[in-house]
């Protein structure tokens, strides 16, 4: 799967942490990993459309994290042509970069919503409504995964 032009993994630190996006209209997925550990963890759900809260509170977890760089999934069809929300989530990749000043990756994002689902409901959560209170975070979770199992670094 090409990925769209932006700064190349191999410029990240063989450590440190990332933090990953699962961009939608109402929601915003987050996810953390470590570039270390090849292993990520979903972290949460943004809730609203505003962009100015929704900034604020990516603000306070780059405060915390402290994240060496940073994860966009990027929504295509399954044949690789653009979804209607590529551009919207290239947007947003570019607004992270220029407010925050790190580093944004774009990751394919095809089908994570469907395999977070899945994964959820086979981990017992029956209950469609349990399900998307973390579906988003979850999707996150699997795009940075999937971008950290692809996506080789330079040992420490």
């Amino acid at each position: 799967m090409p990925e769209a032009p932006g700064p190349a993994p191999a410029a990240l630190p063989a450590r440190g942490t990332l933090l990953a996006f699962d961009f939608g209209l109402a929601r915003i997925g987050v996810a953390v990993g470590e570039l270390e550990t090849r292993r990520a963890s979903a972290l949460l759900t943004l809730h609203g459309e505003a962009s100015a809260p929704r900034f604020a509170a990516i603000a306070k977890l780059l405060e915390e994290w402290r994240p060496v760089g940073l994860v966009v999934g990027m929504p295509r069809h399954l044949d690789g042509t653009p979804h209607e929300m590529t551009a919207r989530c290239r947007r947003f990749a570019n607004q992270l970069h220029g407010r925050f000043g790190l580093p944004v990756l774009e990751c394919d994002e095809r089908l994570s919503s469907a395999a977070a689902d899945a994964a959820l409901a086979e981990a017992g959560t029956h209950d469609w409504r349990a399900r998307k209170q973390v579906l988003d975070a979850v999707a996150a979770q699997i795009i940075l995964q999937h971008f950290l199992d692809t996506h080789g670094h330079a040992k420490p």
